[in-house]
């Protein structure tokens, strides 16, 4: 992976810098920065293969004509309080006035930078173990006030261990010493407090505005239906764009929409019009369907639609409290599944339990066991499944034959 290789015109830097008027720049910050937030989220998709991070070596932001630019790389083999930078795109480059050398790692980024704001949330990537992404404004070193939008994705050398981090932003100049819009929503997860009481001591000056989803917190919590409704909906289109492959931004939509039902209940008849205006009918026998059209949309695949609101109708009945969405399905046996398999049985208790892991476990409860050299494979290794029986030992009753759970498996041991 080649460090520093971009180069970028200085008219095309001057144009990219130009302060267009306030219509513009909503409409560019509706567009533009969007399809590019997205389309880098995407991308980091389509390099997954089936593992919980992409590789690093599959990584080459010089060769990404489309975001390469905008994009920054942060090395934490040594570390993670000094990250190192070893990939600073030209036109992130140009908007920081940074030389050509002289940012090796994030301790060397200037203050009020656009690169500063990129860098400054690199962490939750790290707490958070999944793609975050995130948008506001500030004032940068020359006196402008500056839209941005940025997401920061987590990269691996090993498949376990996020040690890079991709990210990539990109931004509109308002003016000069302008009064900043309204802040703009961004997909950040809560802020831990020490984090964000740092950020307040380190930009105390500046008019940087980081809003958090609206289940985050308090604030959040109280805030009104459409806001709510919205939140939710960009998160699905987060996790849409996933293509079903990250669990994280799945769970996390779901969190959104749990949220979202939550705040319905609290005021029926602003709900109600929400729903007129939809074009969605109340059921009263599956409440939650009409809460996932909203969110997902209608035209939606209707299975999922329906898994979606068994796993938010199953939160209902435990009792969830708003913003307890996400740990309730992590902490759930089967995860997504595992929610869907309980409300369907406590909706029918007398049905046989049809949930794949429970199965699995009865079939292998059953199983004749194994001798390890009777084991039916010629590879050098091998995953096994045990069981422990009635004496509390362990003997083996199935051989996983999945590669992909092998390799990880021996990526693991070699840690």
């Amino acid at each position: 992976m080649d460090s520093q290789r971009e180069d970028i015109s200085r008219d095309d830097a001057a144009a990219e810098h130009a302060a267009p008027s306030q219509s513009d720049v909503a409409a560019a910050i509706g567009a533009d920065e969007r399809r590019m937030h997205v389309r880098a989220y995407n991308y980091w998709c389509s390099l997954l293969d089936g593992r919980d991070y992409p590789s690093i070596e599959d990584l080459e932001p010089g060769d990404i004509a489309d975001f390469g630019p905008h994009s920054v790389l942060l090395d934490f083999t040594a570390g993670n309080d000094n990250p190192a930078t070893p990939y600073i795109g030209s036109a992130v480059r140009a908007e920081c006035d940074l030389a050509a050398e002289g940012v090796a790692t994030i301790a060397d980024v200037p203050s009020r930078s656009l690169l500063s704001r990129l860098t400054d949330h690199y962490m939750q990537i790290i707490a958070n173990r999944a793609p975050v992404g995130f948008e506001a404004e500030f004032v940068n070193q020359r006196g402008q006030s500056v839209c941005y939008r940025g997401i920061l994705m987590p990269f691996s050398s090993d498949g376990d261990t996020i040690d890079f981090i991709y990210g990539v932003i990109n931004w509109k100049t308002i003016g000069d010493h302008v009064q900043p819009a309204a802040p703009l929503r961004a997909i950040l997860p809560p802020l831990d407090p020490e984090v964000e009481e740092q950020e307040e001591e380190s930009d105390e000056d500046d008019e940087l505005l980081l809003v958090a989803p609206l289940a985050a917190d308090e604030e959040g919590e109280d805030a009104g239906l459409a806001d709510h409704l919205s939140a939710a909906r960009e998160s699905a289109e987060v996790c849409k764009a996933a293509d079903g492959r990250s669990r994280a931004a799945l769970y996390r939509a779901l969190a959104m929409a749990y949220d979202f039902a939550v705040a319905a209940r609290r005021v029926p008849d602003d709900y109600a019009e929400m729903l007129d205006d939809a074009g969605v009918k109340a059921q009263a026998r599956a409440p939650m369907t009409p809460i996932v059209k909203l969110v997902f949309g209608a035209d939606y695949d209707k299975t999922r639609l329906t898994e979606f609101a068994a796993a938010l109708s199953n939160a209902t009945r435990e009792n969830v409290d708003f913003g307890g969405f996400e740990a309730f399905v992590e902490a759930c046996d089967g995860g997504l599944k595992g929610l869907v398999a309980a409300e369907r049985k406590a909706r029918r208790p007398d049905r046989a339990d049809t949930d794949p892991t429970a199965l699995g476990k009865t079939a292998l409860r059953r199983a004749a066991p194994i001798a390890l050299a009777q084991l039916p494979t010629n590879e050098e290794f091998a995953l096994v499944l045990t069981r422990r029986n009635a004496d509390g030992r362990h003997e083996v009753v199935q051989l996983v034959s999945d590669a992909a759970m092998l390799d990880r498996a021996l990526r693991r041991a070699a840690l």
